[in-house]
């Protein structure tokens, strides 16, 4: 087996190693809201569950040159945003709201999706996805790069409530096959749902 040591790669080599070896990855589509209140989007694929008590999920957005991206500026502002997960239905939809606009444009506009309201926070969610949470910021935190250029902001949210189509919940639990989730491999790769199996664990 051949051994590597990370310091040794470039960010360039070490993002290849992990994004290429930590797969599938769920794709979280955030919604954040300006001051202004324009309402902006975009696809995280650093995303998963931190805990069910109570439930919070995290999402790792990426620095460029150090620089906060409009998702962890809004989520912080506000302290609110809405988490929704990436199906096959409206996959290529979102994959447009990963251009780069500027902050004053809507990536929801541009991609052509329809906002909602949220139940609880002020900032919409998306009609078209068949799950979504809306969250409120338990805690951002900085880390990597350097003091003066951060490489992350890590978004924890405290789901306050779910939204997910009828139909794909039944007796307290989601129907995979129904849901179609799609998943982030490398580059520009993405995944379906494949083939399913179960394993019961040692009591």
């Amino acid at each position: 087996m051949k051994g590597i040591d990370p310091t040794l790669l470039s960010i360039r080599e070490n993002y290849k190693f992990l994004s290429g070896s930590i797969i599938p990855r769920p794709v979280a589509f955030v919604t954040t809201q300006t001051g202004e209140g324009v309402l902006n989007a975009a696809p995280f694929s650093y995303f998963n569950i931190v805990t069910e008590n109570p439930p919070m999920i995290s999402i790792s957005v990426q620095r460029s040159n150090g620089k906060m991206k409009d998702t962890s500026k809004n989520a912080i502002r506000l302290r609110e945003f809405v988490v929704h997960i990436s199906d096959e239905s409206y996959i290529d939809q979102i994959n447009q709201t990963a251009a780069p606009l500027p902050p004053d444009e809507s990536e929801i506009k541009y991609a052509g999706l329809t906002p909602v309201k949220s139940v609880k926070i002020s900032v919409p969610g998306v009609k078209e996805a068949s799950v979504r949470m809306e969250c409120v910021l338990e805690k951002a935190i900085v880390l990597g790069g350097t003091e003066s250029a951060p490489s992350c902001d890590l978004l924890i949210g405290r789901v306050i409530y779910y939204h997910i189509k009828e139909d794909f919940y039944m007796n307290g639990k989601i129907d995979p096959l129904s849901l179609k989730p799609v998943s982030r491999l490398a580059g520009s790769s993405y995944a379906k749902l494949g083939e399913m199996f179960e394993l019961t664990r040692p009591v």
